[in-house]
């Protein structure tokens, strides 16, 4: 195969400035032209892709998610953890609660950190950052290995969420 790449990833939402205004304000996220088209529709830049959100009244899918990467993974679980409109998601195949009233982030056995969440219109996200030794525990507080993740043996090929190293 060929020059296959991602250009964007569509999300629902059931009020559109909200979810927009939540993009922004926690992902730093900025509007980018739309062509007209049928339904409330917004899309943002996300580095060199794009979200875009489509208001409809369909339901979000229970487990189908996007993820973002973020370099300062301090400053977005702060802002999550603030926003009215977030939630936290505990992974169900995970044994890990809430510390001192702070979510669970997931570290895998690469050393990379998973954060999941729930945005305003329910869509769930994951929010990925490389390095879970280099964040500060006094933002956050509460990392939790992923024992239902495996690291490959000596033998097998690696399997990060990172393919570009």
């Amino acid at each position: 195969m060929s020059g296959t790449r991602y250009t964007h990833v569509s999300i629902l939402a059931t009020d559109i400035e909200e979810s927009v205004e939540f993009y922004q304000s926690v992902f730093g996220m900025e509007q980018i032209p739309v062509p007209k088209v049928d339904e409330p529709t917004r899309w943002l830049a996300c580095g060199d892709l794009q979200l875009h959100i489509v208001e409809r009244a369909d339901e979000p899918p229970v487990f189908s998610h996007h993820a973002l990467h973020v370099d300062d993974f301090e400053a977005v679980y702060e802002a999550i953890l603030a926003h009215d409109h977030a939630e936290a998601e505990l992974r169900p195949q995970i044994e890990a609660g809430y510390v001192d009233g702070e979510p669970p982030v997931y570290v895998l056995p690469s050393g990379a950190v998973q954060f999941y969440i729930r945005d305003p219109a329910g869509n769930l996200v994951e929010v990925n950052s490389t390095d879970a030794e280099a964040l500060d525990d006094a933002v956050v507080g509460n990392l939790v290995e992923r024992t239902d993740v495996v690291a490959p043996g000596p033998d097998e090929a690696a399997a990060p969420i990172y393919v570009d190293g």
